[in-house]
């Protein structure tokens, strides 16, 4: 049975780890989440789940508006060949959520360290870091150097790479137009 919200929040208090989280409707892309986190301080953030031709696992963790390139993030990342994201199966049984909760935090239930994380370097200029708590009806603040902190607990190194080249030009017309 994978942790729960509440699990994860005792987990945190048990690790010394302060936490702001923030109630919402349920949100499952980062472009509806986009609406609400004017009114939440700090990082807003975007979590791939990928996995490798050798079924290796990769939760890549960056800036919701970070643009990073699916076609060769494998050469960054250092993935054996190129990459796909993982099936809700995988995801529910390693990080023990579902599609739109995908969340660092979900490498609490990890705990046979299958999931290598990638944090993008530019993500971590932020000194507040923001998502969800295993589930999209909230948001958690957590310091930069806590997330690192809490992943390191969980039994796991997080790799710092910068994955993205720049952020998303939310503006713009869309291609082809």
């Amino acid at each position: 049975m994978p942790f729960t919200r509440a699990d994860l929040m005792r987990r945190l208090d048990e690790l010394g780890i302060d936490t702001r989280t923030h109630e919402h409707e349920a949100f499952f892309t980062v472009e509806q989440s986009r609406a609400a986190k004017g009114d939440i301080p700090g990082g807003h953030t975007k979590n791939l789940f990928l996995k490798d031709k050798k079924d290796r696992v990769f939760l890549v963790v960056a800036e919701a508006d970070a643009a990073i390139d699916l076609k060769r993030i494998h050469e960054k990342i250092g993935a054996n060949g190129r990459v796909t994201f993982g099936k809700p199966e995988l995801l529910q049984d390693l990080l023990g959520v579902v599609p739109g909760s995908v969340t660092p935090f979900g490498l609490i239930n990890d705990t046979d360290h299958k999931v290598t994380v990638v944090l993008d370097a530019p993500m971590l200029e932020h000194a507040v870091l923001n998502y969800h708590p295993l589930e999209n009806t909230a948001t958690t603040s957590i310091r930069r150097e806590d997330l690192i902190a809490f992943i390191r607990a969980t039994g796991h190194e997080p790799q710092v790479i910068a994955v993205s080249h720049g952020k998303l030009d939310l503006d713009a017309p869309p291609a082809g137009d």
